[in-house]
């Protein structure tokens, strides 16, 4: 199943550094999206070392602004599904570690085709007590149709994090779990460890 994957990374970019204001806990988190997107937008327009395609600073932005503002480890649960429980804690903290870089990397080399796309945030229906919630936006792009992108949040002890970003309806946490399922069948745990290694050993241009 394919989807616009650098589209809906640097949308959930956008998202997750809102995520990231002070005090988050307490605030409504479409209303932290909507607040920061401009600035996030002004930063990636305005940084030259990210338009220039300078990989260390994108690196550097990516894992900063991004991994701090998801629950990896849900995210990875939820990708890995059933088959997390025949895991062992070592694997599953591997597991955790290399799809967190997977992410931070892809996220790294989505944000060098970043083309002043700009982004809608939907108003929230949210109830008083919801620990969960799904932030809608919508990804304009000239010349092309708008994109729905989904942000699954949750509330956490350190503010609204992100667990899954769903495309065009598509969630990308399923999508990785097909193909994790199908690698795990083949190969088992340590099988999906060492292709999630090997493609981040590849989207870090071959470096060991």
């Amino acid at each position: 199943m394919k989807i616009s994957l650098k589209i809906s990374l640097i949308a959930g970019l956008l998202a997750a550094y809102a995520a990231s204001a002070a005090g988050s806990a307490d605030i409504a988190p479409d209303q932290l999206v909507r607040d920061n997107v401009q600035e996030v937008l002004e930063i990636l327009k305005q940084d030259k070392d990210v338009r220039n395609g300078n990989q260390k600073r994108i690196m550097e932005l990516a894992d900063s602004k991004v991994l701090p503002h998801f629950d990896m480890r849900r995210m990875t649960m939820l990708a890995v599904g059933k088959n997390w429980r025949n895991a062992t804690p070592e694997q599953q903290d591997a597991l955790v570690k290399e799809f967190s870089t997977l992410l931070v990397r892809t996220y790294s080399n989505a944000l060098v085709a970043y083309k002043n796309q700009n982004i809608d945030v939907k108003p929230l229906n949210m109830r008083a007590g919801d620990a969960e919630v799904t932030v809608k936006t919508q990804v304009n792009q000239s010349g092309a149709e708008p994109i729905a992108i989904d942000y699954r949040m949750e509330k956490t002890s350190e503010g609204w994090k992100a667990f899954d970003v769903s495309v065009g309806g598509v969630s990308l946490v399923t999508n990785y779990r097909s193909t994790f399922n199908d690698e795990i069948r083949k190969s088992g745990i340590d099988g999906l460890l060492k292709l999630l290694t090997e493609k981040n050993k590849v989207l870090d241009g071959g470096k060991k």
